[in-house]
């Protein structure tokens, strides 16, 4: 699995990527916690808001931090398939 947080590590985006990869630790997750902050590959993916949460290529979430919860639930889904 590839996730990916956009954003250019406002408090937000960096609070995301610690829970994200706290969760994928937790689940014992193949995975891979990447974050982009390049402006011109944020907007690609059509996010106009940060953070952003992608899923294997498939944006989740944006401009909020999903809870624990949430981001467990987005990331079971995901492994499931």
């Amino acid at each position: 699995m590839n996730i990916k947080i956009l954003g250019a590590g406002c408090t937000k985006c960096v609070s995301l990527y610690r829970v994200t990869t706290q969760i994928v630790q937790e689940l014992g997750l193949d995975a891979t916690v990447e974050k982009i902050d390049d402006y011109a590959v944020i907007l690609g993916y059509g996010v106009m808001s940060s953070p952003g949460l992608v899923i294997d290529e498939r944006v989740v979430s944006v401009g909020r931090v999903p809870t624990p919860a949430e981001l467990r639930k987005l990331l079971d889904a995901q492994a499931s398939r």
